[in-house]
């Protein structure tokens, strides 16, 4: 293994890249409750992880007991209606920095991920779970709904009736039926996640970056679109990237090599 590198450390949150994953650690005990602080470092670390050429792909961990509890309630509970309004956009923004990081992103999730938790690890391309962690949306139980993503990710993800179960209740999901309905896509025992994020960005370290980030751009407008338009941000995308000398590496390796042996550049 190469060195660790941290570029962007916050109080709480810093980006840790090794070997061309970073990790964007959360670190606030006990719970890793997250505050506007937290909130701000994480995007942050999240524009640093999209603009280093040296990141390959990223994992999001809270450590080894927990994801991240939800949002600072102490924080909120005073705020008045003008004070969130000014507020909401950057809370909804700063997680969407996650979201919008053009490689492959994977959470790694331990423990509690609820509320702003949740929603956090929904912003990664998949979620890898410990077979104890628990996830949620249980802001209707504090009088709210879900505020930085909630709604929409998770009924992108479960589907309308089951995000709609989850929201309305606050009900708590453990792994096993987040698995089954898709919130995350692999369980795992709980010493083992963070290795499983990791082995799973590491394959992308020499990968034809630009084209990864093409698919990732593709089905993530696609999904916001019908589908006349996101077949022509297919086709728009696919073009593209006729001009990348990966390309060229690629096609030239197959035809002499056969499939699965070219070495990328990233360019």
């Amino acid at each position: 293994m190469g060195t660790t590198d941290t570029p962007a450390a916050g109080e709480f949150v810093r980006l840790e890249v090794s070997d061309g994953v970073g990790t964007i650690r959360l670190d606030r005990p006990k719970m890793n409750a997250l505050s506007e602080q937290v909130q701000e470092e994480i995007r942050a670390a999240a524009t640093e992880a999209a603009a280093r050429a040296d990141v390959k792909a990223v994992v999001v961990y809270g450590g080894e007991r927990v994801f991240a509890a939800g949002a600072d309630v102490k924080e909120m509970a005073d705020m008045s209606y003008t004070e969130m309004v000014d507020r909401s956009a950057g809370l909804q923004s700063a997680f969407t920095a996650v979201a919008k990081i053009p490689k492959p992103v994977v959470a790694a999730v331990t423990g509690y991920a609820l509320g702003g938790g949740c929603e956090l690890a929904m912003c990664a391309d998949i979620r890898i779970a410990a077979d104890n962690a628990t996830l949620g949306q249980p802001e209707i139980l504090l009088g709210i709904i879900p505020g930085a993503g909630g709604t929409q990710r998770l009924t992108r993800l479960v589907g309308p009736s089951k995000a709609k179960d989850i929201i309305f209740s606050g009900r708590f999901v453990k792994a096993d039926e987040a698995l089954a309905i898709g919130l995350v896509d692999r369980v795992v025992p709980a010493d083992e996640v963070y290795a499983e994020a990791v082995k799973w960005a590491s394959q992308f370290v020499g990968a034809a970056s630009y084209a990864v980030r093409a698919a990732k751009e593709s089905i993530d407008r696609g999904l916001e679109v019908d589908l006349e338009t996101g077949l022509e941000i297919e086709r728009v995308q696919f073009a593209a990237l006729f001009a990348t000398e990966d390309r060229s590496i690629g096609m030239k390796s197959f035809v002499e090599n056969g499939p699965g042996k070219a070495e990328f550049r990233g360019a």
